[in-house]
């Protein structure tokens, strides 16, 4: 059974990474969660105050880059790697509300988004590999083997998000969430650097009305396929 390269692309709040950890853990592969990597710039960003609620120093941030370490490291009692930032686990800070309203903005910058496909890239190197993120199948992998699109419903979305972050303890309204998951698909799908868009040969899963299981099942059966043709 030969070795794949998989990517996954999609909307905010769809359960990308959900799904690429469990099929990378199913699979055998390495896992690799492109929305931490610019999560973390973004943490960066805001501990610098060079984003702000009212202001965006573009050019300090690309100036800075040199100065952001973003590694992996495996746990092994979660059973995934965790985000480090400058040798510091932020896997729970980069899940904020916070990070989550300007994440997309930082995203637009092409000197943050070229500085993080390079390193993207490197992961894939010798296939086994699944990716999550908004350009990997159009830009990170472009010959990637298989290519999934998720999807589903605004509302959806923004209330998988709202729940899940009450889950982990943060207050926020239903409308803070609907509003941020609006705002980020405009910024996404409209910025000129490697927009958010479907690859022409990526299938398209819209897993509005599907179980977590449904979808897991579907996408491994579709993995698997590849591996054996």
């Amino acid at each position: 059974m030969k070795k794949i390269t998989i990517a996954i692309d999609g909307y905010s709040s769809t359960g990308k990474s959900t799904l690429a950890k469990h099929l990378a853990k199913a699979l055998n592969y390495v896992y690799v969660d492109t929305g931490a990597m610019y999560r973390a710039v973004t943490l960066f960003a805001i501990q610098q105050k060079i984003i702000t609620e009212n202001s965006f120093a573009i050019q300090k941030l690309i100036d800075k880059l040199p100065d952001i370490s973003l590694t992996f490291h495996f746990n092994p009692d979660l059973g995934f790697a965790e985000m480090y930032l400058n040798n510091i686990n932020v896997e729970r800070e980069i899940r904020s509300m916070e990070v989550s309203k300007f994440v997309s903005k930082i995203a637009a910058v092409s000197e943050v988004r070229s500085k993080l496909v390079q390193q993207q890239q490197l992961y894939g190197t010798e296939k086994g590999v699944v990716m999550d993120g908004r350009d990997i199948g159009t830009v990170v992998f472009p010959d990637a083997e298989l290519k999934i699109f998720m999807t589903a419903s605004t509302e959806i979305r923004a209330k998988r998000r709202f729940l899940e972050l009450q889950e982990k303890g943060q207050e926020v309204t239903y409308d803070e969430v609907l509003k941020n998951v609006q705002e980020r698909d405009e910024i996404d799908t409209t910025r000129k650097d490697s927009p958010l868009v479907k690859a022409d040969d990526a299938i398209v899963i819209d897993n509005s009305e599907l179980t977590k299981e449904q979808q897991f099942e579907q996408i491994l059966n579709l993995a698997q396929q590849c591996m054996n043709n």
